[in-house]
């Protein structure tokens, strides 16, 4: 997402440039209404397949053996690729439709409906790591968040994290012209529209700079041991070789590691 990287990707990631729109919290982030059209869309595309899924998989290294709670864990992609790496898995969207296509991907596995934020249906100190994919950028307050997490971890626990990269979300509003509605340094609250299989929905995300990130992470008592801005996979140059060769490194997502002290 450097200069007009967010366009070039549009048709890989389904979203377009933010809207001004102004909806009601039940118009935004359903899931349900397009599951299918956006399943399809993650499983093969570039930002998804190529580069956040494998950077996940990579900061989590040797998981074979280890009890691993999937935040936000969608159709299952990434759950069924740790679960064939050897790792016990349970997960939890918020999503009914989402969490149909895990079950039909995943056969017998714990997946429940539950919020991220909300109190999880976990015991404590239960699992050896959480992975959150793309998920906290979803929630205004990341407190309540981290806090369960944080609960539901052994101590020296890991939570392994990616999130929108917070110079992308911001170089992209400055490139529509909305820096003075959008500034870095502030919490704030944008609205993107995305088109998949033909299927249309509004999604509502909070930007947070850096520093925000890091006191949140610390506040709920993690230590942060990884920050990671990875190349995409390497298959990705033969299947995506136009993007690829135009920009071999670009800023999308942010990842972290955290240690459950």
């Amino acid at each position: 997402m450097i200069s007009n990287e967010h366009e070039e990707h549009s048709s890989s990631t389904g979203r377009t440039l933010p809207s001004a729109v102004s909806v009601d919290p039940p118009q935004v982030n359903d899931y349900d209404s397009f599951a299918e059209a956006y399943t399809a869309e993650n499983e093969t595309n570039l930002i998804n397949a190529y580069y956040e899924r494998p950077a996940m998989l990579a900061l989590a290294g040797d998981v074979a053996g280890r009890r691993i709670l999937d935040a936000g864990c969608g159709s299952g992609p990434l759950f069924a690729a740790l679960r064939d790496r050897g790792a016990v898995v349970s997960g939890f969207d918020a999503s009914a439709g989402m969490l149909e296509l895990a079950r039909r991907r995943l056969g017998d596995a714990d997946l429940r409906v539950a919020d991220l934020g909300s109190p999880l249906p976990y015991a404590d100190d239960t699992f050896d790591d959480v992975v959150a994919s793309l998920v906290l950028h979803y929630l205004q307050d990341w407190g309540p968040a981290l806090a369960e997490l944080r609960r539901v971890l052994k101590p020296g626990g890991r939570l392994i994290a990616s999130v929108d990269h917070p110079f992308a979300i911001n170089l992209m509003h400055r490139q529509a012209g909305r820096e003075a509605e959008y500034k870095y340094f502030d919490t704030t609250n944008w609205t993107e529209e995305w088109t998949m299989g033909g299927q249309t929905a509004l999604m509502s995300l909070w930007h947070r700079p850096l520093h925000a990130m890091i006191e949140a992470f610390t506040g709920a008592g993690f230590r942060i041991t990884v920050i990671s801005e990875p190349e995409p996979d390497p298959a990705a140059r033969e299947l995506f070789p136009e993007v690829i060769a135009a920009k071999p490194r670009f800023l999308c997502f942010l990842f972290f590691v955290l240690q459950a002290d």
